[in-house]
């Protein structure tokens, strides 16, 4: 009978301390002491993750907030309106961040900074108003955005910060579940084609080295190989060529160019995936639905 383990069940693997989530280990770390000095670093990390990811020209200073407020008002057309309400996210996450700085300096100086405090409640304010927002931003891939990301500085400053690592956990199980089902469609997708039958193992090491990079941070030791890793793995995929190839007729031929195509997408949104250590739900919709429209032609 197979063992049940419980979500947040932690155990030592190789040396490292790994949680369980949802049928995968993860690899934990300590949590800050949870002050506003924590918070800050977190919310600002939080938040360069954020815009890294999005479109580009929504980075907007926040004290910029009131132009690009009434620029969004003014806007008639709706596709630039929507562009305008993706600046006007960025400036709103921005002005939180400017206001938590400041209030985290203030701590520094023997200030007492109560929860209560009206630039806290507006710093919460405008951190809610960018998430409304933040729905209208697309990732840079230009599928959709990422609510995920528009949230985490949110939670990071009304939750505890032991509380907010713990939810990352579930979300990284989360994402490297997806990561497995945009594999899953990729080997379906050349399972009947000649071409390509040694490709699987180089999925599956490209699925095990994606995974292995969302569990760790950029200040890991390891950081260097399993980047490199996971890089050449994408790679691997893509430059594949067969041993033996037998005779290709015209239908074969433009079934190979398109499978290529399926392949290369695949990478690539695995590669979205693991960088953002985040499911990408619209996404991989899109890329389920190229690939079945795929195996219907191909049948």
């Amino acid at each position: 009978m197979e063992e049940i383990i419980e979500n947040g069940f932690r155990k030592e693997i190789n040396g490292e301390i790994k949680v369980h989530y949802d049928g995968f280990w993860i690899k934990c770390y300590e949590p800050p002491l949870d002050n506003l000095s924590a918070k800050k670093s977190l919310i600002q990390s939080l938040t360069r993750r954020l815009f890294n990811h999005m479109e580009h020209g929504i980075n907007i200073p926040g004290k910029l907030l009131d132009e690009v407020r009434a620029a969004y008002e003014a806007e008639q057309d709706p596709r630039k309106k929507r562009v305008k309400a993706a600046m006007l996210a960025g400036a709103l996450f921005n002005r939180a961040a400017d206001i938590f700085t400041h209030l985290v300096d203030l701590e520094a100086c023997g200030v007492e900074i109560l929860p209560e405090n009206d630039l806290m409640h507006t710093c919460g304010l405008c951190l809610r108003e960018a998430l409304e927002f933040g729905k209208l931003v697309k990732h840079r891939n230009g599928d959709e955005g990422i609510d995920e990301l528009w949230g985490e500085p949110f939670k990071a400053f009304i939750m505890s910060v032991d509380d907010f690592y713990e939810s990352r956990y579930i979300k990284i199980a989360m994402t490297m579940k997806n990561i497995e089902q945009v594999s899953d469609y990729m080997i379906k997708c050349i399972k009947n084609h000649p071409n390509f039958h040694g490709l699987n193992p180089l999925i599956l090491e490209y699925v095990n080295t994606a995974q292995h990079k969302c569990e760790i941070l950029r200040t890991d030791d390891d950081i260097f190989d399993v980047w490199t890793d996971f890089v050449v793995a994408g790679e691997d995929i893509m430059g594949y060529l067969p041993e033996h190839s037998p005779p290709i007729d015209s239908v074969s031929l433009l079934n190979s160019i398109v499978v290529k195509h399926i392949l290369k997408e695949g990478v690539r949104l695995i590669a979205f995936i693991t960088r953002a250590r985040t499911p990408m739900t619209k996404s991989t919709e899109i890329y389920f639905s190229e690939c079945e429209r795929y195996k219907k032609r191909s049948s």
